[in-house]
This record gives structure tokens, C-alpha cells and sequence, in this order.
């Protein structure tokens, strides 16, 4: 029999939960993915708030537990978060993000969820769980140096002459669907052993070991995605390259959804532990936060972001999405909390140094500015954090 205080505590950290998934499904991850494809006039900005609104929610849904369970359990070490502790984080952090909202500050939520489960573990008398603040560190410093690269090589290739755009176009359609082909699902795995990818599911009905099988997949799905795109080049260079944008558009919406939505609920997981409630359960609730942030606030950011957007151009879009989608998935394999405004800021400098040089015509005060927020968003968050949960639990425990 489940108390009526810790359907009360949940309830209060539920609508936490909900309205850190509404933020940022009308931030970045919301907003983000399509406005390449709005500015280059592919698609409308309500059908794009719709489309990413529904794909951030498929994203959550079938690929959200990794990091859903990382946030939740795995940052802390000793201890397990108590009800308390839960609300706590998620109170702080969707505060500090309200307060970024409001004030325009360019609040991280990734590093303020992050910070904040780890501020009341700390309180608790749990350990740092060094091993995994290493690779979230890892993938936080290597973010900007990766995918800007990667943006830059892309764009770069894309703007010489040597090899015509369409056949490099191609090349990378069967890279993102090869890609694609090994994403791991978890409505195509057995119950007890986690998601699978399509080549993996494919390779089943083929002779011969698995991991040919699974090559053989990939190189047959990459082939489509290559065919497919190739074709539609055919009709014009300029209509095949917003098309591809729209689909870039739809796996960064979709990894988007997975990637975050663990910043909404993660925090819950213990907590959904003693309500024997099931994550899935949890990332439907999660998805449907990101779902009305999508439908409700994404369409406003997008058409004040496609206007920047649109001075990019569709290749510079193109190499933009193309790392950030990437490394989206990454976070999501690893269960690891990113965040994506890192993620796709560090991809358009680097698009735009391919083509404005040093600098990327990207104001270097305005990024010194968005790093020291984000590293504000880390300390204030595990400060702010240690010290509530402290002087809450020394009133109520």
C-alpha cells in the first residue's frame, strides 16, 4: 500500500517533471531541428512544430531509457535518491530554467538537471560517481571540437568544386541512413535485453554470422538512403538538398526526444520505483510534456530561429544537422545527459567557418557569454541543490 505522502511528494514532483519536459520541447530540442529546413523554405513553421513535436515524442518513447535511467541512478553513488531528494532536484532545476526563460539567460538544462541530482546526492551522503562524471565530461568537451569539425569538413566538402555536390550529397545520405540502420530500439529487442537496431532485427532472417548479417543490413539500408535521395537530386539539385533537410531535420527532432527526455523524468525514476510505476509509463508522460512544449511554444522560436538559419544556406544547414544528429545519438547509446544547444551552436560555427572564416561570422562575446552560462548552469545548480536539500532535510528529517 503506497502512502498518501509519497503520492503527494510524487505528485509535486510530476508536475515539476512536466514542466522541465514543456521547456524543452519549446527550447532547442524543440525548436532546433526544423528551423534549417523553415529557413531554406521547405516546410512551414506549424507543420514543423507539429512534425517535431510527434517525432520528439516517438524519440522518448522508443530510445528515452538510457539516459532517463542515467540521470536517475547513476550520479550519484551509496545512496539511492530519496522522494525528497527527487522533488528537490527537479523543483531547483525547472526554477533555474524558468528563471532562464524569463530573463533570457541561455540556461543549460542538461547541466542544471545534472547538477541538481547531483547537489542532493551530495547532501545525502552519497559519492561522486567519478566514472561517469568522466564520460559526461568527455562528451560535453569533445561536443564543440567534434561536431564543429565534423560541420566544417562537411560544409567545406560541399563548397568545393572537385567532386560535384550532388555525388557528395549521396555519399552522405548513406552515411545518416547507415547510421540509422544501427540505432538501437526498444520495441525491436526481447524485454530483457534492451533495444536493437534495424540491421541487428534485419539480420535475423540472414545466413551466416550475426555481424555479417548486420553489415550486410547496413549496407543495404545506406544503399537505399543513398538511391533514394539520389533520385530525388535527380529533379533538382536545390529542391533534393531541402528535402534532405527535412529529413535531417526529423532524426535530430527524433534523437532530440530521446536525448532529453531523461532531463524530465530521470530524476523520478527512484521515486517511480516505490510506485511500482513502469518507465514506460514514465517516458510517455515525459514525451507528452515535450509533445505540448513542441506544439504550444516550439512554432515561435523556430520562425525566430529560421531567420538565422535561412542566412546559412541549405549546405551549411546540411553539415550543421549532420554532427549534431550524430552526437545525439551517442549521448543516447551511452546514456549520457547533453545538452543541445552545445550541440548545435558548436555545429554552426563550425558550418560557418567553412564558409566566413575565422569566426564563422558568430559573435566570440556572445559565445563567451553562452560557456559561462553554461558552466553557471552546472556549479550554481550542484551549489544551489546541496545547500536546499540541507536545510529542507535539517526542518523535515
Amino acid at each position: 500500500m503506497v502512502d498518501i505522502a509519497t503520492l503527494g511528494t510524487f505528485g509535486v514532483a510530476a508536475i515539476a517533471s512536466l514542466f522541465m519536459a514543456w521547456a524543452i520541447g519549446a527550447g532547442s530540442s524543440g525548436s532546433t531541428p526544423f528551423a534549417p529546413a523553415v529557413g531554406a523554405n521547405a516546410i512551414s513553421v506549424m507543420r514543423a512544430g507539429f512534425l517535431v513535436g510527434l517525432l520528439g515524442f516517438s524519440g522518448a518513447v522508443l530510445q528515452g531509457a538510457n539516459v532517463s535511467e542515467a540521470v536517475g541512478t547513476e550520479l550519484i553513488g551509496g545512496v539511492t535518491l530519496s522522494s525528497l531528494a527527487a522533488t528537490l532536484a527537479l523543483l531547483i532545476a525547472a526554477a533555474l530554467v524558468a528563471i532562464g526563460i524569463f530573463t533570457g539567460y541561455p540556461i543549460a538544462t542538461a547541466f542544471t538537471v545534472t547538477g541538481a541530482v547531483i547537489g542532493v546526492g551530495l547532501a545525502m551522503g552519497g559519492d561522486p560517481a567519478w566514472a561517469k562524471y568522466t564520460e559526461i565530461a568527455t562528451l560535453w568537451v569533445l561536443t564543440p571540437f567534434v561536431g564543429g569539425s565534423i560541420a566544417y569538413a562537411v560544409a567545406r566538402a560541399l563548397r568545393a568544386e572537385v567532386v560535384p555536390e550532388e555525388y557528395l550529397i549521396v555519399v552522405l545520405a548513406a552515411v545518416v541512413g547507415a547510421i540509422v540502420a544501427n540505432i538501437e530500439f526498444a520495441i525491436l529487442g526481447p524485454a530483457d535485453a534492451g533495444g536493437q537496431s534495424i540491421a541487428q532485427a534485419s539480420s535475423v532472417s540472414l545466413p551466416g554470422p550475426a555481424i555479417a548479417g548486420t553489415a550486410l543490413a547496413t549496407a543495404v539500408i545506406a544503399a537505399l538512403w543513398a538511391v533514394a535521395i539520389g533520385l530525388d537530386l535527380r529533379n533538382g539539385t536545390e529542391r533534393g538538398e531541402r528535402h534532405f533537410l527535412l529529413v535531417l531535420g526529423g532524426l535530430v527532432a527524433f534523437s532530440a526526444g530521446g536525448s532529453q527526455v531523461g532531463l524530465a523524468i530521470g530524476p523520478l525514476i527512484p521515486l517511480s520505483g516505490e510506485l511500482d510505476l513502469p518507465l514506460l509509463a514514465m517516458l510517455v508522460g515525459g514525451g507528452f510534456g515535450l509533445l505540448l512544449g513542441s506544439w504550444t511554444g516550439a512554432p515561435r522560436m523556430i520562425k525566430a530561429i529560421s531567420q538565422d538559419y535561412s542566412s546559412l544556406g541549405p549546405r551549411r544547414s546540411i553539415a550543421a544537422l549532420i554532427p549534431s544528429f550524430i552526437i545525439a545519438q551517442t549521448a543516447v547509446f551511452y546514456g549520457i545527459p547533453v545538452s543541445f544547444n552545445e550541440i548545435i551552436v558548436s555545429a554552426i560555427i563550425g558550418s560557418g567557418y567553412a564558409a566566413a572564416g575565422a569566426g564563422g561570422g558568430v559573435s566570440a562575446r556572445k559565445m563567451g557569454v553562452t560557456v559561462l552560462a553554461w558552466i553557471g548552469s552546472l556549479a550554481g545548480a550542484i551549489t544551489v541543490s546541496f545547500v536546499g536539500y540541507t536545510a529542507v532535510a535539517a526542518v523535515l528529517l
